[in-house]
């Protein structure tokens, strides 16, 4: 399983790279929802991680961009300034997890224990 990891802070980046990593996914790191969204020509993910606040185009919006072009991608919005109505607003538009940093490891495996799972097959 690929997970792709959306954060413009590096450390975050890097440390959620070796979590996963250590668990047995393949992770992919982009700085930006645009570098994110230009890999997808080449290689799709079987789940993203987006941080909200992400310079250019935000968390929300990499993921509506994925919702208006029917890219099949599970998506968890990750944050470090939870805002009032945004958790509303991301799980509506179709995220798996809302989750603030910093992350519980448990907690965060177990959202993306769930969003694999409620992928339609291939």
């Amino acid at each position: 399983m690929t997970i792709s990891v959306v954060d413009d802070e590096r450390c975050i980046r890097d440390a959620l790279g070796r979590l996963l990593r250590a668990l047995g996914f393949t992770v992919h790191t982009f700085a930006s929802g645009p570098e994110f969204l230009e890999s997808l020509s080449t290689r799709r993910p079987d789940c993203a991680l987006l941080d909200l606040h992400l310079p250019g185009l935000s968390g929300l919006e990499v993921q509506r961009h994925l919702t208006n072009n029917n890219v099949g991608l599970a998506c968890i919005i990750i944050t470090g300034r939870d805002e009032p109505g945004i958790r509303d607003q991301a799980i509506s538009s179709g995220a798996k997890a809302y989750l603030t940093k910093p992350l519980d490891e448990q907690t965060l495996l177990a959202a993306i224990s769930s969003a694999l799972s409620e992928r339609p097959a291939a």
